[in-house]
């Protein structure tokens, strides 16, 4: 919580200031375009941004890069948005390149193929291949290779989780989950059979969906250590139902996973609160830079 006690004419102006911008973005959550309002406030020059960059031949097979500008050997996160495997654009997400480059990490957002142009396992492949990618090209722009992790929210999280513990598609690219230093899931659906949602049947082939596309069919304790973060106030995946039960899972099979849940942060807002405006709201972005600096072992008993 914010101390209005003792901060002098100055510091109230400034905290009044955050708080009015802070509010002002909330109030426009609900208009037109609020991720180009989170990514109105990043800095220029904050970050040393490349972008455009090819890790397949299709168009939709394309990443950028967000270093901070004296990166050298820095950790790595390749992040992948949500939209429900039917929308998105890496573009979009700026914001959550900024965050991360702030915090010492090498970002690596990159787009897949939508449904209806593809369905699932097509934008797992995708995936794979920007994990493959990034090992091989990630040093020339101050990434460490050996400390690289995969991170996502909704449908981006189901992605991440689904490569962090299902071999397949790693291994399709050539490469395997042990080579991450572990997983980030922000409000990811793990547990979703039978589906119900009737946009997402079609992009997961239902009623004919397998079994194996769930996350949760693949804790083990092979897997790389994980960190689910959730809302409370989530409404549209279930918190109960799939991080925390992913999270027991793993737990349960021997693996490390932590779960932080945030009290009042619903869906949007859960990824919303890596962006410089609504930082107040939760220390996502704290948690997520706290874990790739160390990540939990299931022997120091996290």
């Amino acid at each position: 919580m914010t101390s209005w006690i003792g901060a002098g004419p100055r510091g109230l102006f400034d905290m009044l200031l955050v708080a009015g911008v802070s509010l002002a973005v909330l109030l426009l959550l609900a208009a037109c375009s609020p991720l180009t309002l989170l990514n109105g406030a990043v800095p220029d020059g904050a970050s040393r941004a490349t972008t455009g960059l090819a890790y397949g031949p299709l168009a939709r097979q394309r990443l950028d890069i967000y270093a901070p500008l004296d990166a050298s050997q820095a950790p790595v996160v390749v992040f992948f948005y949500g939209g429900n495997w039917r929308s998105g654009e890496r573009a979009d997400y700026r914001f959550a390149g900024d965050a991360l480059a702030s915090r010492g990490i090498v970002a690596v957002i990159a787009d897949y193929r939508l449904y209806p142009e593809a369905r699932y396992p097509a934008f797992l492949q995708d995936a794979a291949r920007v994990v493959a990618w990034t090992r091989e090209h990630i040093g020339a722009y101050g990434g460490d290779p050996d400390r690289v992790f995969v991170a996502g929210h909704s449908a981006g999280g189901y992605i991440a989780a689904m490569l962090a513990l299902d071999p397949r598609w790693l291994q399709g690219a050539g490469t395997s989950p042990a080579v991450l230093a572990g997983w980030i899931g922000l409000a990811g659906p793990y547990d979703f059979l039978p589906i119900v949602a009737r946009d997402i049947r079609p992009v997961f082939s239902f009623p004919g969906t397998p079994a194996d596309s769930q996350p949760i069919r693949h804790a083990t304790a092979a897997a790389p250590p994980g960190l689910l973060l959730t809302g409370a106030a989530d409404t549209t995946v279930d918190p109960q139902r799939n991080s925390a039960r992913l999270a027991q899972a793993l737990s349960a099979a021997g693996a490390c996973a932590r779960l932080v849940e945030y009290p009042d942060l619903g869906h949007k807002l859960l990824v919303g609160a890596l962006a410089r405006p609504l930082r107040w709201r939760a220390p996502v972005l704290d948690d997520l830079s706290a874990f790739v600096a160390r990540p939990c072992s299931p022997s120091a008993g996290e």
